[in-house]
C-alpha cells in the first residue's frame, strides 16, 4: 500500500470513523473488500441500499441513462425529469416535487419553505420565523442544520450557529404544542429517529403532531430521508399511524444505491411558495438521477418492497428477541430496521460492531452501546438467520 493511500486511509478514519473495511464490489446483500472477503450489509439504509446492491432494474435504468445523456444543469429541462417528478408526486399524494441531491440538501430546502411560507402566507414578521425540532435528531451535518443538533461532535467547533429553532423532548406531543407560538412556522422531525439508534415514538406522536399543527396553522415537514420508502414496511414511516405530513423529506433510498438523489415533496400552497430563481441546485434532478429516481418509484409502486420489510422484520426481530438477556438489553425492531442495545459488561456498540466484522457481518454502532441493523429489502430469511447466529457468537466470547 503507497503512502497516499496511508494518509487518506488515515483522514477517513479521523474524520468519520468507518469501519476499517474498504469496499472493492457489491451485489444483492452483499459487499466484498479489496482483499476478496465478502461481509454481509447490514448497513444498507445508511447506505441508500434499499433494494440491494447492484439491483439489475436499476443497473439497466441507469446505464439506458448513461448512453443518452447524464448531467445537464438547472438550465436545461430534462426528458426525464417530469415522468420521475410525476411519479414521486403521485407516490407521495401530492402535487409538486423540487428536486435535490442530498438528504441535507432536502432538509435545508425544507428549511427554506417554511421561513418562505411563515413570511408569504401565515404573515410572520420578518426574521422572525421559528421552527420546532426534536431533541436527538439527525437532519445533516450543514452549519444550519447542526444549530438545532444536541450532538457535541456535530457542534463542536462550528459555531456561531444559526437561530431560529426551539428544541423539544422526541415523543412529546405536549412539548410540540406549548413550543408553538405566532412566530412558528413548521414542526420538523423524523418519524423514527435512526442515528439516535431506531428511536420509535409513542402511538399517536404523529396523529397529534398533526392535529396540532392543523390547529395552530403549522407546517408538519417528516424527514423520511432514512425511515422513508420501504424501509420500515410502509412506503412512509408517517403511514404507520395513517398521518400525511405537509412537507416529505426524501433521500438515500431514492437514488437506489446508484447515486444521491433527494426531493422535498408537497402540495402547492406549501412548495409553491418558492419563486422561480430563489432556490434550486445545479445538478438536482438531473437526467441520470431523474431516471433512477423513477424507476425506484416504480419499483415502490407494487408494495412488494414494503411487503417484504414487514415479513423480514418480523423475522428478525423473533431472532433478536432471544438475544435479550444474553448480552442484548433492548431491541426495538420496526419494518427491517433495528436498534439493538448491547449490556455494558459486553462490550460497547462499537467492540461489537467490529468483532462482528470480523466474522463477516457489517453493522453500526451509535450513542455508544447501540448498534443498527438495516439490510437490503431484497435478503433473505436465511442470511437474517446466519447475521444472528454471527451475533450470538460474538456475544458468548
Amino acid at each position: 500500500m503507497n503512502a497516499t493511500a496511508v494518509n487518506t486511509e488515515a483522514h477517513v478514519a479521523e474524520n468519520y470513523s468507518p469501519l476499517p473495511v474498504t469496499i472493492a464490489t457489491a451485489e444483492g446483500a452483499w459487499v466484498t473488500d479489496t482483499e476478496g472477503k465478502r461481509y454481509l450489509d447490514l448497513l444498507a439504509a445508511y447506505s441508500a441500499v434499499n433494494f440491494g446492491h447492484r439491483h439489475p432494474a436499476l443497473l439497466a435504468a441507469a446505464t439506458d441513462q448513461l448512453a443518452r445523456v447524464t448531467l445537464t444543469s438547472r438550465a436545461f429541462m430534462n426528458d426525464r425529469l417530469e415522468p420521475f417528478a410525476e411519479a414521486l408526486a403521485r407516490l407521495c399524494g401530492k402535487d409538486l416535487v423540487l428536486p435535490m441531491n442530498t438528504g441535507a440538501e432536502a432538509v435545508e430546502t425544507g428549511i427554506k419553505v417554511a421561513r418562505a411560507w411563515g413570511y408569504r402566507v401565515k404573515g410572520i414578521a420578518p426574521e422572525k420565523a421559528r421552527i420546532i425540532v426534536a431533541a436527538g435528531n439527525f437532519h445533516g451535518r450543514t452549519t444550519t442544520i447542526v444549530s438545532f443538533s444536541d450532538d457535541d461532535s456535530a457542534r463542536s467547533g462550528f459555531g456561531p450557529f444559526t437561530p431560529g429553532f426551539d428544541v423539544v423532548p422526541f415523543g412529546d406531543a405536549d412539548a410540540i404544542a406549548a413550543a408553538i407560538t405566532d412566530d412558528t412556522a413548521a414542526v420538523l422531525v423524523e418519524p423514527i429517529q435512526g442515528e439516535a439508534g431506531v428511536i420509535v415514538p409513542p402511538e399517536g406522536y404523529l396523529r397529534r403532531i398533526r392535529e396540532i399543527c392543523d390547529e395552530r396553522n403549522v407546517l408538519f415537514i417528516a424527514d423520511e430521508i432514512q425511515a422513508g420508502l420501504g424501509r420500515v414496511g410502509e412506503t412512509f414511516a408517517c403511514d404507520r399511524e395513517d398521518v400525511v405530513p405537509d412537507l416529505y423529506l426524501l433521500g438515500k433510498a431514492l437514488g437506489g444505491g446508484i447515486l444521491p438523489v433527494s426531493a422535498v415533496v408537497g402540495n402547492r400552497d406549501v412548495l409553491g411558495v418558492i419563486r422561480p430563481g430563489e432556490h434550486g441546485s445545479t445538478f438536482g434532478g438531473n437526467p441520470l438521477a431523474a431516471a433512477v429516481g423513477l424507476r425506484v418509484v416504480e419499483m415502490l409502486e407494487s408494495g412488494e418492497f414494503q411487503e417484504r420489510a414487514r415479513a423480514l422484520g418480523e423475522h428478525l426481530d423473533a431472532g433478536l428477541q432471544k438475544l435479550v438477556g444474553h448480552g442484548v438489553t433492548t431491541v426495538r425492531v420496526v419494518g427491517l430496521w433495528a436498534g439493538v442495545d448491547i449490556d455494558p459488561a459486553y462490550g460497547t456498540g462499537r467492540e461489537i460492531s467490529e468483532k462482528l466484522m470480523e466474522r463477516g457481518v457489517l453493522v453500526k454502532d451509535t450513542h455508544g452501546q447501540t448498534v443498527r441493523i438495516a439490510p437490503p429489502l431484497v435478503i433473505r430469511g436465511t442470511e437474517i438467520d446466519w447475521a444472528l447466529e454471527q451475533l450470538r457468537l460474538v456475544l458468548e466470547g
